[in-house]
């Protein structure tokens, strides 16, 4: 079967690209990825042994925002299935994908694109300005410029 690949990311461009990909692709196989980001800086082991206390209070709290990261992608998948169910995309041809505490969002989401035989990767453009994204860059547009041998769709 013929696939597509969609990330998102609850932005609103990434809802767009859900929308496009419903009518447009409505015949293929559409795969949803997202993924999940590094755990934030205060997770991170600062040097400072732990007793086991501390251990045990910072593994809980690691444990906490997985889950809650965890909901946040699975309401996101909901969301984006009841749109491309709407545009005549069957459940039997839709898929979610999560990529755990990832470091370089851009290089997994095309490791996925390029590991997974996907025909085409769906993004959906952020709104920064185009100084913003100089400077600082953004996913899509590091997709965008390593993505040689990949087809991908920006939907702004």
């Amino acid at each position: 079967m013929r696939k597509i690949l969609v990330a998102i990311d609850g932005s609103q461009c990434a809802a767009k690209a859900v929308e496009y990909c419903g009518m447009q692709f409505s015949d293929l196989s559409v795969t949803l990825l997202h993924v999940l980001p590094n755990f934030p800086p205060e997770f991170w082991d600062d040097g400072h042994i732990l007793n086991k206390r501390e251990k045990q209070a910072q593994s809980r709290a690691s444990r906490k925002w997985l889950e809650n990261q965890e909901q946040q992608a699975q309401q996101l998948f909901l969301d984006a299935i009841d749109v491309l169910k709407q545009k005549g995309i069957p459940s039997g041809r839709l898929e979610t994908k999560v990529i755990p505490d990832s470091s370089d969002v851009a290089t997994s989401i095309l490791d996925e694109a390029r590991d997974g035989g996907y025909l085409t990767l769906v993004l959906g453009r952020h709104g920064f300005s185009r100084a913003h994204e100089f400077f600082v860059g953004s996913t899509t547009n590091r997709i965008i410029h390593q993505g040689a041998g990949i087809a991908v769709c920006l939907v702004e």
